[in-house]
This record gives structure tokens, sequence and C-alpha cells, in this order.
């Protein structure tokens, strides 16, 4: 497969060391990395510990004979799907926005036609220096993409904005930019449940369980960044609607999603993620249960099955997900659950006390077709879990059920 290549630029910033980090997420996820270190940035960090990271040769100096006979600075530029500087200081910004080139970052980046994602790391005030904003400006109109810095404690001591973006939410957006040259998923109309439902017992309790959402909404974000027409019903959760998602729809209850996700079908692709309750109590009461009643009790009943209703329905999708949070016979369970629901895929995953995967932001999982483990990820942060999950497996089925020309996956990995 060959790898993308990206151009990281690391300059001087107490920030540097989360390249470091970066790097190492980075080679995760196969990418190809060459790196450039300022002057500056030697300070904070050495090119003996980003080479051994890379497994490259880290580049600093502009006029170094042996490294221009080996790759021109000109070369350097060229050769890359994406640059990155990370962090950026507002020295480097500066020099860049004003078009001077006199080191081998400036150089290279201002001969460079890629395209380059900035992540700036200053102190507040800098931030808001008005000679910085005019030239965080200046890139943004000349096409460089200028990120946001997170709000926190910086070096200083002050707090307010200033920081570099965490390396994790780096990838993230290097994913799908990635992911965006190639809508391997156009055209196609996906839904997606995530999240818990509630049950009512009264009009202040409720019978629920504690999943986040976060891996549903993982999974919609990047089929979305992928090119699919993405409905997204969610049940109570802390997540804001993604940005690029339109069809969004918050429930509270099993009926309530039940009801919604009959109202978006027929689609292409349905994967169940939610964590739908399975009983709901039957007497609720209206009014509020007072703690000095004594000997309450609550009859319940099951609640209709979402995943296998879809899964039997004369409007069935092409492909159906559901997934399987289990605490023992993981394998086992799950795959009765994929006969019992009949659908065509299940995602099992280990959410016994021990495993952190409830509310976390890493998951391990196996995917199940019948009694074939299809592919397995572990200990692997949600989103890049789903991108991979999606490509991976779900595409290539996805494309023999609908016998349709989506985007090869040959043709996806020659990209990549």
């Amino acid at each position: 497969m060959k790898k993308k290549k990206i151009l990281l630029i690391i300059t001087g910033s107490i920030a540097s060391y989360k390249a470091l980090t970066l790097i190492r997420l980075l080679k995760n996820i196969n990418i190809s990395l060459n790196c450039i270190l300022t002057k500056s940035a030697e300070k904070f960090i050495t090119p003996l510990s980003v080479s051994s990271l890379t497994g490259n040769k880290v580049y600093s100096d502009l006029f170094s004979l042996d490294d221009e006979m080996e790759m021109g600075h000109i070369k350097l530029a060229k050769e890359n799907d994406l640059v990155i500087v990370a962090p950026a200081s507002a020295n480097f910004i500066s020099k860049v926005a004003n078009g001077l080139a006199d080191d081998l970052a400036s150089t290279a980046l201002l001969a460079s036609k890629s395209p380059t994602f900035i992540f700036p790391a200053m102190n507040g005030n800098m931030l808001n220096n008005p000679f910085i904003k005019k030239n965080i400006k200046k890139l943004e109109d000349a096409g460089y993409k200028v990120f946001d810095t997170e709000n926190g404690e910086l070096a200083c001591g002050d707090l307010g904005y200033g920081r570099m973006q965490e390396p994790d939410e780096i990838v993230k957006v290097i994913q799908k930019f990635i992911l965006k040259k190639k809508e391997i998923f156009k055209g196609i109309n996906a839904l997606v449940t995530a999240g818990p439902t509630q049950e009512p017992i009264d009009p202040v309790r409720y019978i629920s369980n504690q999943s986040s959402g976060k891996q549903g909404y993982a999974i919609a974000e990047q089929l979305a960044d992928m090119g699919a027409n993405v409905c997204l019903i969610s049940g109570p959760t802390n997540i804001e609607q993604p940005d690029n998602i339109k069809n969004f729809f918050k429930v509270k209850t099993a009926e309530q999603m039940f009801k919604m996700c009959l109202k978006n079908i027929p689609s292409d692709l349905f994967i169940s993620v939610a964590a739908v309750a399975d009983w709901k109590v039957q007497n609720y009461n209206k009014n509020k249960l007072k703690k000095s009643e004594s000997n309450i009790s609550f009859k319940l009943t099951e609640n209709k099955d979402i995943l296998k209703f879809i899964s039997t329905h004369n409007k069935r999708p092409k492909l159906v997900v559901g997934f399987a949070a289990e605490t023992k016979d993981i394998k086992k369970n799950s795959i009765l659950k994929l006969k019992r629901k009949k659908c065509d895929l299940i995602v099992a995953n280990d959410v016994s006390l021990n495993s952190d995967v409830i509310g976390g932001d890493k998951n391990s999982v196996h995917i199940y077709n019948n009694s074939n483990c299809l592919a397995k990820y572990i200990n692997m942060d949600k989103s890049e879990l789903s991108s991979r999950m999606l490509v991976d497996v779900i595409h290539p089925l996805l494309e023999k059920k609908n016998n349709i020309k989506l985007i090869h996956k040959n043709e996806l990995d020659a990209e990549k």
C-alpha cells in the first residue's frame, strides 16, 4: 500500500515536544514523514529523537551541502501530499506571511504547492497582537489553513487561548483531509444510530445506560467525510451535532428512536450503534414517586427490537451492521446476536468494568460475519477505528451487496 507523504515543519515553541507524539500517531496510521526542524525548535527537541520516530533523516540547515545533494529543499517541498506546521510560532507565521525565506523551513514552505495546515502555538497576548492577527489573515488569504488554538493554561502560567491543538486532534484533521480526497461512499444513503435511550419511570427518573455516543458519532462523521449522505439519530448525549451532518435527530426513548428510524428507511446502509434499552416501564407514574412510598415495584415490558425489525423489513437496507456490547463469551454471544437479529455484520466489543470502553476515547472490536472474524482493531481511537472499519470492511461489502461501482478499494489503496 502506497503511503501518504507529509512534510512536518516543527518550529521553536514550548509545544515542540508535542510534535513527537504527533509523529508517533501519524506513523500508526501509515503516514510517511519528512521533518524539518528550525534552529529554535532544536532548543526543545533533538533531531535524533525526531529521526528515531520517523525512520527518516531530519532536515534543518538550508546551506548543508550534504542535505542539498541528498534531498534539495525544492524536492523536499514538492514530494508531499500535505504540509503540516506544528507548532507554528509567532515568528515563523510572521516570516512566511511576509514572504521571508531565510532558513530551510520557510524556504521549503514558500516553495511548496501542497495543501498546508498550520497549527499556531504562542502566548495569548501575542496571539491577539494586531500584527500577528494581520499575518494569520495573510496566510489564510494565500490559501493556507490556519487552525484555532486551544483554551487552557499556557507555558507562562496565564489562562487563555494560544495552546497548540492536541496531537490526536491534529491527526483527526489529517485523516479527514485524506479521506475527503476519495469520497468512497459518495451517493450512498447511510442511517446511523448512536448513544443511549432513556425510559421514564416518573417525570424525573428513568432507566438508561452509560453509552456516551462517541463511537456512533465517530462512525457517522467518518461516513459523511467519505461522501455519504448520513442521517444520524441520537439518544441523549453531551455531543454536539457534527458540522458535516445535516440530517440529525435527537430522541430520548427507544420508541422514539424506532419511529425515527422507520421514517428514514429505505437506505443503503444501516449501522446500529445505539445502546437501546431492552425494556421500558409499563406503569409510568405521572407524578414523582416519593421516597416515603414503600414497596415500590416496576413492571417492565420489552421495547421494539430496532435492529431486528429493520433487518427483516421489506425496505431492508442493503447492508445492516449491528453492535454487540458484551461482558463475557464475546465471540459466542456476538455471533448468536448476529443470527438472531438477521444482520450482515456484528461489531463486538468488551464493555466489562475493566475495559474502559464506555465513555472512553478508545475501543477494541472484532467484526464478525457469521462465524468468521473479518477484522479486529485493538485499543484504537474511536475516530480512527471508524475510518478503518468503513474502508477495510464495510466499503467492499456494500459495493458487493449493491452490485454497483463505488470507488474500488484497490483504487483507494493506490491513492494511499
